[in-house]
């Protein structure tokens, strides 16, 4: 059998735990499963359910990216009630090794293991070879991450919470929109709309912009009445949502100097469908003044694949000490 294997790999967000068994190196991952956070009262019982639903014993090495920061031992999720000691979930499933780290430097461990059929082009030239990634994604939260370049000629992730960095208004619209969310939270950070609560948040708001009765809606309801074209504030909301996230990534990508190209990750996106205006989103991420000649070469990418977070769990165990 190989070193570190059979593997148990897990992705874990603030709604879903995600998890998949890899058997040997280079195989495929096997009895992939989502499964509601809600369904379970902790990852280690999460966990446990997964290998015995599907008849899995004795997992060698255990990969694991979470959504929250990974300061130590003691592990609390920003969006979720679980909380755990990763050396005790490592004692109760008598692992080998176990190594959690933040969610998106999972996903950003995929980033070189993904295949053209995995993403969907948004705008830019070409990358440039070996330069550094960058990563975001809004889901439940508002991840981000990159990959900086060693000069082994390998990549190093980073681990990060920009998510919770203040979001900035770039037209009199949207500082009036921030506005009203800051007397709601005091702190307005770019996860308060880049999330699936962030849409419920930019719908409200605008229903207060434009002095309407705002409905008690869901992310999910906000989403299919925008694409439907049904309630003009959730199109509103969404086109907010786009502009923002145009806006974020570009920060994002002259923050890192990402040449190397900015990869959108998270549920969301793929799921507004044709409310999703890819030249608004570029028309934010390109508009930075004197820099956006140079954020005009640099080209995203919306990634499509399925579960590719699992991918970079297995990878991380390979890399990451």
């Amino acid at each position: 059998m190989n070193q570190g294997y059979p593997r148990l790999l897990g992705d874990i967000g603030g709604t879903n735990a995600r998890w998949a068994w890899q058997e040997s190196a280079g195989s495929a991952l096997e009895d992939i499963s989502v499964q509601p956070c809600e369904a379970s009262a902790s990852l280690q019982e999460s966990a446990m359910a997964y290998l015995q639903s599907h008849g899995r014993k004795a997992p060698r090495w255990a990969g694991i990216g979470i959504a929250t920061a990974i300061t130590g031992d003691d592990v609390r999720m920003t969006n979720n009630a679980w909380q755990f000691s990763i050396s005790g979930f490592q004692r109760a499933l008598a692992l080998e090794r176990c190594l959690v780290i933040n969610d998106f430097t999972a996903l950003a461990m995929s980033l070189p293991a993904l295949a053209s059929a995995d993403l969907r082009p948004l705008g830019g030239g070409t990358p440039v070879p070996g330069a550094t990634v960058a990563l975001l994604g809004p889901g439940t939260g508002l991840g981000m991450s990159g990959l900086v370049p060693n000069p082994n000629g390998r990549f190093s992730a980073l681990s990060g919470e920009g998510g919770h960095a203040t979001l900035a208004a770039v037209n009199a619209a949207e500082a009036t929109l921030i506005g009203i969310l800051r007397e709601q939270f005091g702190h307005v950070s770019a996860e308060r709309v880049l999330s699936g609560s962030g849409l419920v948040n930019l719908y409200s708001a605008v229903c207060t912009m434009e002095g309407v009765q705002a409905r008690a809606l869901q992310p999910s309801d906000v989403t299919s009445e925008a694409i439907a074209g049904s309630d003009v504030q959730c199109v509103a909301a969404v086109r907010f949502f786009t502009g923002f996230l145009g806006s974020v990534a570009g920060n994002l990508a002259l923050t890192l100097g990402s040449l190397g190209g900015v990869y959108v990750g998270g549920g969301i996106v793929p799921r507004l469908e044709t409310s999703f205006d890819a030249s608004l989103f570029r028309q934010a991420f390109e508009k930075k003044g004197r820099y956006q000649e140079l954020l005009a070469g640099v080209p995203v990418w919306l990634i499509t694949a399925s579960n590719p977070a699992l991918i970079g769990a297995s990878q991380a165990l390979d890399t990451l000490s």
